[in-house]
């Protein structure tokens, strides 16, 4: 069962249409003042136009679809909830960006980005449950997932991780360096950069 959410697209050719969400909410919703905010730090990268995207931990998708409606070229979404990934799937039937995606019912840490077609992406979120990034050492999670995509992102590629605003990401994960760190009340975005293979 699903509901129309306030959660919407901020800008872009799908600018205001509102989202499906679980009933009863999800859990963790990036709110449309720091959803804006993000993307205007995406500009100084020259992202999402153009770009080749994945959305891992997608949830219902407001992060792809957000990219998509500004102009990404492909979105590859990864979620490993069933019930979630039909919810997924409706908005973007909703949006008509069927064939500008994919969904992969899988466990992000486990598969990374899922590189399509041997074509490296250009831009990756990366939005697991805050529990999971607590621990964010040389041998966490969320650092194996990073050298997973270490083959998957183009070089020049920006990666973007949240997490709640108190953790505190390592300077360099294999090929990545972050690049700037942005806090917004309880959660935090890290932007990491890929170098040269």
């Amino acid at each position: 069962m699903c509901i129309l959410s306030m959660m919407r697209i901020i800008a872009g050719s799908k600018r205001r249409m509102k989202l499906f969400s679980p009933k009863g909410g999800i859990s963790r919703p990036i709110i449309d003042r720091v959803k804006e905010s993000l993307f205007s730090v995406l500009l100084k990268y020259d992202l999402p136009g153009g770009a080749f995207v994945a959305d891992l931990f997608a949830g219902v998708g407001s992060l792809g679809i957000e990219a998509l409606s500004r102009g990404a070229e492909f979105v590859t979404f990864i979620e490993k909830d069933k019930r979630t990934v039909g919810i997924l799937e409706r908005n973007l039937q909703k949006a008509g960006f069927v064939a500008q995606s994919k969904v992969i019912i899988a466990n992000a840490f486990k598969v990374g980005a899922a590189v399509r077609d041997g074509k490296k992406y250009d831009l990756v979120f990366v939005d697991p449950p805050y529990a999971r990034t607590a621990d964010v050492s040389l041998e966490s999670p969320l650092a194996g997932l990073m050298e997973a995509l270490g083959s998957q992102v183009a070089a020049g590629g920006i990666v973007v991780v949240r997490t709640e605003h108190k953790i505190e990401l390592l300077q360099r994960y294999g090929r990545f360096s972050i690049t700037e760190r942005r806090r917004w009340g309880t959660m935090a975005i890290t932007i990491l950069t890929s170098e040269s293979e």
